[in-house]
């Protein structure tokens, strides 16, 4: 799916979300990457062969406020 040279890593790696991006739907809380990963605005990611990455939140500590 990628033409860029180097090209953008595969669904499969672990920085996959570094792959260009591909369209862009803020409305609807989602981007899809040009390596075929469709990432959502919670950090959750859906891999071209199906599989759900649960979102990486980073952790709030008690008692904090934002």
């Amino acid at each position: 799916m990628c033409k860029h040279q180097p090209p953008c890593p595969p669904a499969d790696a672990a920085d996959r979300d570094a792959a260009h991006l591909v369209a862009h739907y803020p409305e609807q809380g989602w981007s899809l990457l040009c390596n075929g990963v469709l990432i959502f605005e919670d950090t959750g990611e859906l891999l071209p062969d199906g599989q759900a990455i649960a979102p990486r939140r980073p952790l709030v500590a008690q008692g904090a406020t934002a």
